[in-house]
C-alpha cells in the first residue's frame, strides 16, 4: 500500500491512480517472491557445508562402507542443515527403500540434487560410487571457492561507496577549497 501511495503521489494527476495500482501490485509481487532470511541462511549453510560432507562420504566409501551406512555416519559426525536434509535418505533406507530409491528422496532439493544424481547414476549403472562421489566433492569445493571469491569481490565494491562518501568531502574541504581560495586571493587586487 505504501508503494502504491508513493507512486500515486509521485506521478499525480489522472495517471496517479494507475501508477499507484501498478506500484502496489509490483511491490506485492516482489515481496511475495522474496526469499525469507531464514531460508537464505539455511541454503547458504548447506552450500558451505555440503562439500565437506561429500568429502567425508567419499572417505567412508573408500573405507568400504555401504553408501547409505556411510551417509548415516557422516550425518552423525557433522550435524547441520545439510546433514538434516540428507537424513531423509538414511530414513528411507531404514524403511526398506533400495539405494537408488532412497537417494531419489532428495532429487528435488536444489543443493543436494547433484549428490543424489551422482549416487543414483553410479548405483544404477554399476560404476564406482567412490569415483563419482570424489569427483563431485572436488567439483563442489571448486564451486565453493568461486562463491567465496565472488563474495570477497563484492565486499570490495560495496566498501568503496561509504569510503568515497566519507573521503570525498574531506578531500574537497582540505585540498580543493584552500587551493581555489588561494587562487582567488592572488587574483583580487
Amino acid at each position: 500500500m505504501g508503494a502504491g501511495a508513493c507512486a500515486w503521489a509521485f506521478v499525480g494527476g489522472a495517471l496517479g491512480p494507475v501508477a499507484g495500482a501498478a506500484g502496489a501490485l509490483t511491490a506485492g509481487w516482489v515481496l511475495a517472491h522474496a526469499e525469507p532470511s531464514s531460508v537464505r541462511r539455511e541454503r547458504e549453510e548447506v552450500e558451505r557445508t555440503l562439500p565437506h560432507l561429500v568429502d567425508l562420504l567419499a572417505s567412508t566409501l573408500r573405507g568400504g562402507a555401504d553408501p547409505v551406512a556411510g551417509l548415516a555416519v557422516v550425518c552423525q559426525a557433522a550435524p547441520g542443515a545439510a546433514a538434516d536434509r540428507l537424513g531423509v535418505v538414511v530414513e528411507h533406507a531404514r524403511w526398506g527403500a533400495a539405494g537408488a530409491e532412497a537417494w531419489s528422496a532428495v532429487l528435488d532439493d536444489d543443493a543436494l540434487a547433484p549428490l543424489a544424481r551422482a549416487m543414483v547414476r553410479a548405483q544404477s549403472s554399476g560404476s564406482s560410487v567412490v569415483t563419482a562421489v570424489e569427483r563431485l566433492a572436488d567439483e563442489l569445493e571448486r564451486e565453493g571457492l568461486m562463491r567465496a571469491e565472488d563474495a570477497a569481490r563484492r565486499v570490495g565494491v560495496a566498501a568503496a561507496v561509504p569510503l568515497g562518501t566519507c573521503l570525498l568531502p574531506a578531500f574537497l574541504l582540505l585540498g580543493v577549497v584552500p587551493t581555489v581560495a588561494s587562487l582567488f586571493g592572488q587574483m583580487a587586487p
